[in-house]
């Protein structure tokens, strides 16, 4: 049975050609939606760093931040313990939610159009399972005998696992539709998890109520040197997606559209898939398990740039960054001085978001 694509995500080839011949006149107000959204994304920041158990004045926070960047521009009128909590506490924190949230987003989107299905997501397809799989192995079974780049490089590692079991399995019950691909992934992303929490039954007590708070999703370890990864990663993933928005593109009309294309459709779709794996590996390894993200937001972006790949991508970026550092935001806040795990918060947004998804699809919208 073949997928037949989706209205919402469908997005027709020669969009791509028309936005060239768009009037200029357009132009402007596009670079005033990025303006906004960047603005927001400051000011997300800027909030971020400054709420918390011990509010911070946003003009202490960015005071704090140039004259760690450029020492000696400013005289510092603030205590060394408000110093500490911007720079080594709050801000890591901050920009690590924007990477993850960006990621997640990034990742959502090309497998929503890759495999032609707007309930796609890294959660939903045993991706992120199969990433906290492979950072739970690295940290209680195994130790760091990588240093920091064990938990990513298992992660990873976890993820494709999890990735290409799903389409394996997908190929040999033949359930090659969208909905029923999504289906498989839930089914593997429920096996991964089960042996996930076998790790952890099996590993040092001490050890396992850290990981399962980590796998509810939480970015309070976050660190300046845990920042390069996530960052590296991301850089690279956006970049090539970027190059590749065309073929995504014809890939939401069909897979014999694409080859007409010249697009190598299976390599194109295991190469997609393997980024993805990539990037959500090791955002899962730095953040644990965050889901809904990447469902949520490129349905988001779509109702405000349209459906060329070429805008949506770099708008879901942008947007899953502003939205995760707010989610982390209410995770740090609602419960002060406890800290919430941000997977409870994407939970119960995302979820509403996933019901109303479904209702507007069951009415043809």
């Amino acid at each position: 049975m073949r997928a037949t694509p989706d209205p919402e995500i469908a997005a027709p080839v020669i969009a791509a050609q028309a936005q060239a011949q768009a009037p200029r006149r357009t132009r402007p107000l596009r670079k005033g939606v990025w303006g906004i959204g960047i603005g927001l994304l400051l000011l997300s920041l800027s909030a971020a760093v400054s709420l918390g158990a011990v509010a911070i004045p946003i003009g202490t926070v960015w005071g704090v931040i140039l004259e760690r960047i450029a020492p000696g521009l400013i005289t510092p009128d603030w205590s060394a313990g408000r110093a500490a909590i911007v720079w080594d506490i709050r801000l890591p924190r901050a920009l690590l939610a924007a990477l993850v949230g960006a990621g997640l987003a990034l990742v959502g989107a090309v497998l929503q159009a890759v495999t032609r299905n707007p309930l796609a997501d890294p959660h939903l397809l045993g991706i992120s399972s199969g990433g906290a799989f492979g950072a739970i192995l690295a940290l209680l079974h195994t130790g760091m005998f990588l240093g920091l780049a064990t938990v990513p490089i298992f992660a990873f590692i976890g993820a494709l696992a999890a990735t290409l079991l799903v389409l394996a399995l997908a190929s040999f019950a033949r359930a090659t539709s969208a909905d029923r691909l999504v289906l498989t992934g839930v089914a593997v992303s429920f096996i991964v998890m089960a042996l996930a929490n076998l790790l952890i039954f099996m590993g040092d007590p001490r050890a396992a109520h850290t990981v399962v708070f980590w796998m509810l999703g939480g970015l309070g370890l976050a660190q300046w040197g845990h920042l390069i990864w996530p960052a590296v990663i991301l850089a690279g993933a956006a970049f090539w997606f970027r190059l590749v928005a065309g073929s995504l593109n014809a890939m939401t009309i069909g897979d014999e559209t694409a080859a007409t294309l010249g697009i190598p459709v299976a390599a194109f779709r295991l190469a997609v898939f393997v980024i993805a794996a990539l990037v959500t590996g090791v955002m899962v390894a730095f953040s644990g398990v965050i889901g809904f993200v990447g469902l949520m937001i490129p349905h988001i972006v779509r109702l405000i740039v349209g459906g060329d790949n070429a805008r949506v991508l770099p708008a879901a970026m942008l947007t899953g960054a502003i939205f995760l550092i707010w989610a982390d935001i209410i995770a740090r806040t609602i419960m002060r001085p406890e800290d919430m795990p941000i997977g409870i918060v994407t939970g119960l947004i995302g979820g509403a978001f996933f019901v109303w998804l479904l209702r507007r699809r069951a009415q043809g919208g």
